[in-house]
């Protein structure tokens, strides 16, 4: 059932987090979990609840994602009318990439005054989880919310640019604070990066914070404008992973191991991706393959333990992989041991290498790379 709705997905938000996997390509498209990307689970979060029409704001290194997403079919978005539209990372009125989430917003002028649904929809490519949109934008409707924030309670591993919630017994946003401190193992209630706009609101907003020179959506409009505008708060209280750091993405691909966290995303409603006509891995007469995600088209002939090999890697004899992320069409060649590693795409390693690092601070293989 449709909802009255559209989606915008930023996807290049949150880059300076994990600089290593966003070289050449944008935080959406960073690989995740073995056949997906970040954005699948936000574009399927959308379309599972109705939503028919996506904006897609992107600033740099975008071609792999125009690549995956194409004309939006294996999300059911190749439509005449709406669908998923690419959206330009500059105004009408500046031809400048937008630097701040404002001048962002600010740009998607054209893009909401064309459409006649009365919320929006923003999500950020900087987590992975299942969302029941609809939920998020009954709960704004039965608020009469001008702005509905998602946020998540969970720990601060690092610090980073997050921003922590407070709410009174109704669900209003009391108390926000930008990046506040917070000692190391402490739970915090975290905006997650997604949030439920009235369009008109938005539209309106805006214009007005730009009219008045503001540069912060989070610290000139919802800090400063906390009391005068109604912003409540939903808290999302199943499984979600937030990649802010190199180790929380290593942590959080591992997890994926466990079947409750496997259930839990990908039970119930599908998270589509790109469709690849791909033949079943291959297993050799030697091969050993314990607690690990296996994607079509690889060849193992060696040892993989508790690790996620993406499509068409290759694993020569010998050769042992252990708590590894090995991302597509990787060879692994004769005698090599990689313990803590995430390789990524197209990368060869030859024979008789041993790499490893540790769980906080795994060993990056850059793509392409031939050892």
């Amino acid at each position: 059932m449709a909802i009255s709705a559209i989606g915008v997905i930023f996807s290049n938000m949150h880059e300076e987090n994990v600089p290593e996997l966003v070289r050449r390509r944008t935080m959406a498209s960073i690989p995740y979990g073995g056949r997906y990307r970040i954005i699948d689970f936000a574009l399927s979060n959308m379309v599972n609840s109705g939503i028919t029409k996506v904006g897609l704001m992107t600033s740099n290194n975008y071609r792999s994602l125009i690549d995956h997403i194409g004309s939006g079919k294996d999300w059911d978005l190749a439509r005449k009318e709406g669908g998923i539209i690419l959206l330009p990372p500059f105004s009408e009125k500046h031809d400048r990439l937008y630097t701040t989430r404002l001048e962002a917003l600010n740009s998607l002028q054209g893009f909401l005054n064309h459409s006649n649904e009365n919320y929006v929809v923003l999500m950020d490519c900087d987590g992975v989880a299942k969302f029941d949109v609809a939920d998020i934008v009954a709960y704004h409707e039965s608020k009469n919310a001008d702005i509905t924030l998602v946020t998540h309670e969970r720990e601060i591993a690092r610090k980073s640019d997050f921003m922590t919630v407070a709410t009174d017994e109704e669900g209003r946003v009391n108390e926000i604070k930008l990046s506040p401190h917070v000692a190391k193992g402490e739970k915090v209630n975290t905006f997650i990066n997604v949030m439920v706009v009235n369009r008109q609101f938005l539209l309106n907003l805006v214009e007005d914070s730009v009219t008045h020179g503001f540069t912060s959506f989070e610290g000139d409009v919802l800090v400063k404008q906390l009391n005068s505008l109604k912003i409540y708060a939903y808290e999302f209280k199943n499984y979600y992973a937030g990649i802010d750091s190199m180790s929380a993405y290593y942590k959080h691909n591992m997890e994926l191991l466990n079947k409750e966290v496997r259930d839990e995303l990908f039970g119930d409603r599908d998270i589509y991706t790109k469709v690849r006509d791909s033949a079943p891995s291959k297993y050799g007469e030697d091969a050993i393959v314990k607690n690990s995600l296996i994607s079509d088209g690889c060849e193992i002939e060696g040892v993989v333990e508790n690790s996620i090999l993406f499509r068409g890697v290759k694993v020569e004899k010998g050769s042992v992989i252990r708590n590894s992320i090995v991302m597509q069409d990787n060879i692994i060649g004769q005698n090599t041991t990689l313990d803590c590693v995430i390789t990524d795409k197209n990368v060869v390693v030859s024979d008789k290498k041993t790499l490893g690092g540790c769980s906080s601070l795994p060993y990056y293989i850059p793509k392409g790379t031939r050892l």
